[in-house]
């Protein structure tokens, strides 16, 4: 997925963890983009639930 960030001018930071989810932020051209949100569930957070069994959850800042 970071590969399509960064072509589209954007990128993810990880800000920390919370118990079994991690608390991310969009940067870059990602900053207000309307599919910002679905990129994270949809795209991110699924991929990172079907890599790891344990993770819970992606919250965004």
């Amino acid at each position: 997925m970071r590969p399509a960030l960064h072509a589209d001018g954007g990128d993810i930071e990880i800000i920390g963890f919370s118990g079994r989810s991690v608390r991310v932020r969009l940067v870059g051209a990602c900053v207000g983009c309307p599919s910002a949100a679905l990129t994270l569930r949809f795209g991110i957070e699924k991929k990172l639930k079907d890599a790891v069994p344990e993770f819970e959850a992606l919250i965004p800042e």
